[in-house]
């Protein structure tokens, strides 16, 4: 391997996913304020999936504008019936959206963008759909209480690689997706520049 390879990315998930497959990479975050990039995609009228592809582009571009190597942008998107759901702030919202998905089926749209000296070389993006089963209120106060912040920390409030796997009774999709990352290929494109174990 010898091309640099840089994640613009804070997210522990997606910088776990790489280190478990044997990828060498450092972490850059990148300088995008991403709610006002958001919003900005939102007034336009774009979809749940052009926003994630979208904000995956102007972190990759972000980071490989001052930086040389292969730079790794990435964004995720629940969408239930094409509407946009965030990162809740308290436990209030988060049984809200718990209470929207209980007995549905959402999207968890996992967009990637690879950029090299400030252009976009690689795009990828897969959208797991994900059924959760019908949840009384009682089990959404129950599971809140046992997940406590880590249901702020990830959009739908849930983890599905933990205690969240108790909300659901179907996945159909990509795993590596539903955590954040199209992993697999993205391995491939890395391959063919050097920049995974081949």
């Amino acid at each position: 391997m010898s091309a640099r390879l840089i994640l613009a990315s804070g997210s522990a998930s997606r910088a776990a996913l790489l280190r478990h497959a044997g990828v060498a990479f450092e972490i850059v975050r990148p300088s995008v304020d991403e709610e006002s990039v958001k919003a900005g995609l939102r007034a336009e009228g774009l979809s749940p999936r052009d926003q994630a592809d979208a904000l995956a582009e102007v972190k990759a571009l972000s980071v490989s504008r001052q930086r040389p190597g292969l730079v790794i942008g990435a964004d995720q998107m629940l969408a239930l019936e094409g509407e946009a759901f965030d990162k809740v702030a308290d436990r209030a919202a988060a049984k809200a959206v718990l209470q929207r998905l209980s007995g549905r089926t959402h999207m968890l749209i996992s967009a990637a963008a690879v950029a090299r000296e400030g252009a976009v070389i690689w795009r990828h993006i897969e959208t797991p759909k994900l059924t959760m089963r019908p949840l009384s209120d009682g089990f959404i106060d129950s599971y809140l209480e046992t997940v406590g912040d880590a249901a702020f920390s990830c959009v739908g409030a849930y983890q599905l690689e933990a205690y969240g796997a108790h909300l659901f009774s179907r996945v159909d999709g990509d795993f590596f997706s539903v955590l954040g990352l199209p992993l697999l290929p993205l391995l491939a494109f890395l391959r063919e520049h050097g920049a995974a174990p081949a």
